[in-house]
């Protein structure tokens, strides 16, 4: 990426001047931030959201592959 520098009297960078096409990608990641920034949810939101047999189902294979990993260590 191309940048250029703008500086004062003093040689101080004042500014710089990027890309439109960078501009546009940095642009886009920071309304995507302050989107996931907006919608964070917390865990307890998410209460309900499977049922204990799915959970359950989940756990369970965590703990298969924790046994598995540590066999094989």
């Amino acid at each position: 990426m191309a940048l250029h520098y703008i500086t004062d009297s003093d040689g101080k960078h004042t500014a710089v001047v990027i890309p439109i096409e960078e501009w546009h990608k940095i642009s886009a990641q920071l309304n995507d931030l302050k989107l996931n920034e907006l919608t964070k949810k917390k865990p307890s939101d998410f209460v309900g959201c499977i049922t204990k047999e799915t959970a359950q189902k989940m756990i369970d294979d965590i703990e298969s592959s924790r046994e598995q990993w540590e066999r094989n260590i």
